[in-house]
């Protein structure tokens, strides 16, 4: 399978299907969350360490690049507004960012390093219409477990007793292009 298990046995139980696997402990990192899913909540899982094996090969990841911050500061309601199509967010506006954090999923598979602290630029000219309210889709909250399965090779979970985020090994942009040259 994708996530490197082998099924042991399946057996029927009254309603209910009892499925035994052997899997590897990095296959089972987000398998809760896409079981529950498929299953509209019904699924019942539990897991236990039973031996050390070779490893079975690689689980693919996500093909997807991620949106970066450029810049430190607090996320403005107008720039998430424009970069929305871009891809989704996982900030909400008025929310402190730094250089380096991955603040979204890009639509696309490259990560882009987008300015969310930029603010509008404010003219004494004034008509009707003109300052459209923006519309911004609600933030992705990630669980501890989610953001584990989320994140690529070269980012961290970063957990703090308030926060949850996703960052970059590297933070500075020009740290990151000199490492993939190398």
């Amino acid at each position: 399978t994708i996530r490197k298990g082998e099924m042991q046995s399946m057996e029927g139980k009254g309603e209910r299907m009892i499925c035994k696997f052997i899997i590897p402990s990095r296959g089972i990192i987000g398998l809760r969350n896409q079981l529950l899913t498929a299953t509209a909540g019904e699924a019942i899982m539990t897991h236990r360490f039973l031996e050390y094996q070779p490893l079975k090969g690689g689980i693919p990841e996500r093909l997807n690049g991620s949106l970066v911050s450029m810049e430190n500061g607090t996320a403005i309601p107008y720039s998430i507004d424009k970069l929305q199509e871009r891809g989704r967010f996982f900030i909400d506006p008025g929310e402190d960012i730094y250089e380096g954090q991955v603040i979204g999923e890009n639509s696309r598979q490259d990560d882009m390093v987008v300015n969310v602290t930029k603010t509008k630029k404010l003219t004494n000219v004034r008509s009707a219409g003109a300052d459209d309210k923006a519309k911004i889709v609600p933030a992705i909250k990630f669980s501890l477990e989610e953001a584990l399965e989320y994140i690529q090779k070269d980012e961290y979970v970063e957990v703090t007793p308030n926060h949850l985020r996703l960052r970059k090994i590297l933070l500075k942009e020009v740290d990151r292009k000199r490492g993939k040259t190398i």
